[in-house]
Order: C-alpha cells, then structure tokens, then sequence
C-alpha cells in the first residue's frame, strides 16, 4: 500500500525516488550552490531543498548510502536520522568524512537515503520485575557464544 507524502521541492534536483520496486529506500541529493568538500574526520550539514509533511504515526529515517560509505567513507553521521511527522523544517543530510582523504560532493549528488516508516508510540507501565526469556540479560555478542 503507498501512502501519500506531501512535499515542497525548492532545489532543481528530481524528488527521491525508489531506484528498483522493492527498494525501501529513496536516494535524496545535495542541494547546494558550490561544491562542498569534508576534509577527513569533518562533518558537514548538506541542504535538500526538500520539506515534507509526513502523516501522523510515520518518521522518515536519514541513513547512509551504501556505495559512498564503502568507497569513500562518507556516512551519515546520526544514522539513522529521524525527522518527525511534526517537522516542517528543510531536510538536512549531517555527512561525516571517516576516510583519510578529502571527498567533494556536488549539487545534485546522490549523499543519502530516505525511509519512511510507520512507528507505535508506547506508554511506560512502571514494574518491579521483567518476564524471563530464553536471552535474559546477555547483550552485545552474547547470542553468538553457542
């Protein structure tokens, strides 16, 4: 089922896109008036040009794209951003450069990937005590010791 996003594009790049039909992810590009370039271990906060009116109960998730992490070393520094049903804000991509070499990116350039996705808000229920489970409390790497 699609559902529909409301959407304002002031950059001259086309909207984001799903790439393939089972993709979740659509690729969004910089939207910017000069090359940017991120020195090694730099962050930098890159335009869209792109505001959204998400429905209530959906975010849409900022997460890196695959290709620019692995030959380049740029990510997403917050990954996954979230940007919240409410914001009405520009979309900002916050790329860090983890690679020993300077990387430019250029209006237009592909720099990150948007999922939308439905969520559930929970209500805290304060308790003494957790049900037992198979886990319990191991954590970080404890499933893999069997």
């Amino acid at each position: 089922m699609k559902q529909h996003v409301k959407v304002i594009n002031r950059s001259n790049n086309a909207l984001p896109e799903y790439q393939t039909p089972q993709s979740a992810g659509m690729d969004v590009r910089a939207d910017i008036e000069a090359p940017v370039t991120i020195k090694p271990l730099e962050r930098v906060m890159i335009p869209t040009g792109l505001y959204v009116e998400l429905p209530d109960g959906y975010e849409m998730q900022v997460r890196p794209r695959s290709g620019l992490a692995a030959k380049h070393g740029i990510t997403v520094l917050n990954s996954p951003g979230t940007i919240d049903a409410d914001y009405r804000g520009e979309i900002k991509v916050i790329l860090v450069n983890l690679s020993d070499t300077p990387f430019t990116i250029e209006h237009g350039e592909r720099i990150a990937q948007l999922v939308v996705a439905q969520y559930t808000r929970v209500c805290w229920q304060a308790s003494d005590s957790l049900s037992d489970s198979e886990r319990g409390q191991g954590g970080f790497g404890s499933t893999n010791t069997k």
